[in-house]
């Protein structure tokens, strides 16, 4: 932990989410406070000096993200930077059309707007990304139409942490003004090029809470989704917070010289996680691209664990991390980042580590993860493989038709999950696969869209066949579909 810094855990492993105040960010606060109190639109010297500290935060933000300070705005928020960039963009560029491109794991904020840009009449195509979580340039160039007015693609991914080819990207983009949010890379990493318009968010490297950062280069085409204000540059309306962008700046300023040093480091670290999990707890799939990817942030997933009970587990043993699980109590429905990779959804762990995290950490990190994992699923009673043994290869037949489907003759084992949510699904595939004869075919019924992928990712990992998806009527059910899955070992 940064000096200063008082967590209820001893150990916090959920930067991605907010990481803790920066000492420069207290002390640039606490200065700020005194100097920069008053109105900076005012010409008393007060005024005149909020104004000077304003100006220089602004000129410190544009010098490490690469734009001129007449460029840069403050906002409360990454979110509301991110909607203002979005619906400002599309309003700037309306005489194009009304065509919005995103890939589909941005952050909620982008897919919010975009729902709202379509229900008001715009049209939007959503980019998929593969199995790592990246997107092709050359597929991302595809979507692109004449009436493309804006394009959307996060620097890095805040859930699995792939780094996306900006730079290839807006080199396809031809005129199309591109929006990249880098809220989880700003700071860390130098910012990619060819970007119309960028967004980042001040607490996410260390900066005070409510302090966006949306960036809009000159000759780019915007107006204001809002009602007019003379203030940031007509871009957001309302006073500005000047002591808390005045310590947003100087921490940024701060990380982004420590991360020329840590960035090494936590790699390391990061790697050592993404190696040893799979080592230490069966039945485990470490997500997002190995190499292409944050320095800091990683991710993996367990079967047969509820992300939330893991994530609780590892809370009383003194670990805060986060967890993008399918399972969440609040929406129970699949992260949109995992669906869209189509990798497993359940017992999802995200771990990402501040810049000074301890070696020592992590180790007992690892140390404790295994024995969580174990009295979660001990209840269970499920035979699993030894770690070494557990695979991680793509689903085989995963999205198989009705070719691959069993024939009227053939034996068809159901279990009836419907109206369980997951894991218990994937469960009663586990318990019941062994009862299948080899050759044989279980019919999984459920209702819950996590199943969709969860079971062909369970069939990758345990190396059975998925044999594709049929309505549930067909095997007995009044609802949902069934899953089909081959038993092949």
């Amino acid at each position: 932990m940064h000096p200063g810094v008082s967590l209820n855990v001893s150990v916090y492993f959920d930067v991605a989410s907010t990481a803790p105040l920066h000492p420069v960010a207290r002390q640039a606060l606490t200065a700020a406070l005194d100097e920069g109190w008053a109105d900076p639109a005012r010409l008393y010297r007060s005024g005149r000096q909020a104004r000077m500290l304003l100006d220089a935060a602004r000129e410190t933000v544009a010098g490490v993200l690469g734009a001129r300070a007449d460029e840069i705005s403050f906002t409360a928020s990454g979110t509301q930077a991110v909607q203002l960039g979005v619906l400002g963009a599309l309003a700037g560029n309306r005489r194009r059309g009304g065509h919005l491109v995103h890939s589909a794991v941005e952050h909620s904020s982008v897919l919010h707007t975009a729902e709202r840009h379509e229900a008001a009449g715009g049209s939007v195509s959503v980019v998929p990304v593969d199995r790592l979580g990246r997107v092709s340039p050359d597929g991302f160039a595809a979507a692109l139409r004449p009436d493309t007015a804006l394009a959307v693609l996060q620097s890095a991914n805040h859930e699995v942490g792939t780094v996306q080819p900006v730079a290839e990207v807006a080199a396809l983009c031809n005129g199309v003004p591109l929006l990249v949010d880098a809220a989880q890379s700003a700071g860390r990493m130098d910012v990619p090029g060819g970007w119309s318009l960028l967004t980042a968010s001040a607490h996410k490297w260390g900066g005070p809470a409510g302090v966006g950062v949306l960036a809009v280069r000159k000759g780019v085409r915007y107006a204001s989704p809002l009602p007019a204000d003379e203030r940031e540059g007509g871009r957001v309306p309302g006073y500005v917070n000047v002591p808390a962008i005045v310590a947003a700046a100087a921490s940024l300023r701060a990380v982004r010289a420590e991360a020329d040093r840590e960035n090494a480091r936590l790699h390391a670290l990061v790697e050592r996680i993404r190696s040893a999990v799979p080592q230490l707890v069966p039945e485990v799939e470490v997500v997002g691209d190995p190499v292409r990817r944050l320095p800091h942030l990683v991710t993996f997933s367990c079967l047969y664990v509820d992300g939330e009970v893991l994530l609780t587990g590892l809370d009383r043993a003194g670990f805060a991390v986060s967890s993008g699980s399918s399972c969440t109590s609040s929406t129970l429905t699949p992260s949109h980042v995992l669906s869209a990779m189509g990798v497993l959804t359940e017992g999802n762990i995200r771990v990402s580590l501040p810049f000074d995290a301890a070696e020592a950490d992590v180790e007992r990190f690892l140390a404790v993860l295994p024995g969580i994992v174990d009295e979660v699923r001990a209840p269970l009673g499920l035979d699993l493989p030894a770690p070494a043994a557990t695979g991680r290869a793509a689903p085989t037949g995963a999205g198989g038709g009705g070719d691959d489907r069993p024939g009227a003759d053939d034996p068809v084992t159901v279990v009836d999950a419907l109206g369980k949510r997951c894991p218990l699904p994937v469960i009663e595939l586990a318990k019941r696969i062994g009862a299948v004869p080899l050759g044989g075919t279980i019919a999984v019924l459920a209702d819950d869209e996590a199943a969709r992928l969860d079971i062909p990712a369970w069939c990758g990992m345990r190396g059975q066949e998925y044999a594709g998806e049929a309505p549930a009527a067909d095997f007995g059910g009044d609802r949902g579909s069934a899953y089909l899955v081959r038993r092949t070992t």
